[in-house]
């Protein structure tokens, strides 16, 4: 897996890239399930396994880009990650839209980024060292196999500390970490970055899909193997 500090700093490649994404806000400890956005306390959790109709309306940073394919595909992301047929599920989300390209490494003009932030569904493994590994590895792997054509997409992941306050027992037990995905897509022009967007989105669906299926084929007590 390359190791880069910031994602401007990214390489071009001949292959979907993935990176080992180093987050300051990774350092920061989180809790799930979490309240109000220290960044912005209008910025609320809600459990889209519970609540799959508030996909649509609750996300603030989405509504101005409704009109593109990118948005839609997203939308059936979360759909999918926090439906039946996922053992995963996800935690916060965020997006900045298509703004001046500021990486001398790719010579489109615009970029956007964002992030996806997820954990197992059986909140004990996210407890667990091993399974935390297994999932940033597993998906990393996925990440590289797949559209090996694509160069304006990039996936970069990144684990972050959480309590998970609704496991029962003392607050050592309650800690853990959970994966988050940062995202990135390059255009000459918004319509280019949000079409690069819709394609990082699509390989993203397909990568979290073949790593859920491990995830589900291997009992709950056990590391997967990839």
């Amino acid at each position: 897996m390359l190791h880069i500090p910031k994602a401007e700093h990214a390489t071009r490649g001949s292959m979907m890239k993935v990176y080992e994404h180093n987050d300051p806000d990774s350092l920061r400890p989180r809790t799930h399930p979490w309240t109000d956005g220290e960044s912005n306390p209008a910025h609320k959790y809600y459990d889209f396994r519970a609540r799959p109709e508030l996909i649509r309306s609750s996300i603030e940073d989405l509504q101005e880009w409704g009109t593109y394919p990118a948005t839609e595909t997203f939308y059936r992301l979360l759909e999918w990650l926090n439906g039946s047929q996922s053992a995963l599920e996800s935690n916060d989300c965020a997006f900045s839209g298509a703004t001046a390209n500021i990486s001398t490494e790719f010579s489109k003009h615009l970029q956007c980024s964002g992030r996806l932030m997820m954990l197992y569904r059986d909140l004990s493994l996210n407890t667990s060292p091993e399974q935390i590994r297994w999932l940033i590895n597993a998906t990393a792997h996925a990440v590289r196999e797949i559209d090996p054509a694509f160069e304006w997409g990039a996936v970069g992941a990144t684990i972050t500390s959480v309590r998970f306050s609704t496991l029962p027992g003392p607050p050592e037990r309650q800690r853990g970490q959970q994966l988050m995905l940062s995202f990135w897509a390059w255009g000459e022009d918004e319509p280019e970055v949000m079409t690069n967007l819709d394609r990082t989105f699509r390989n993203m669906t397909a990568v979290l899909q073949e790593v859920s299926h491990k995830v589900r084929q291997t009992s709950s007590d056990t590391t997967p193997d990839d």
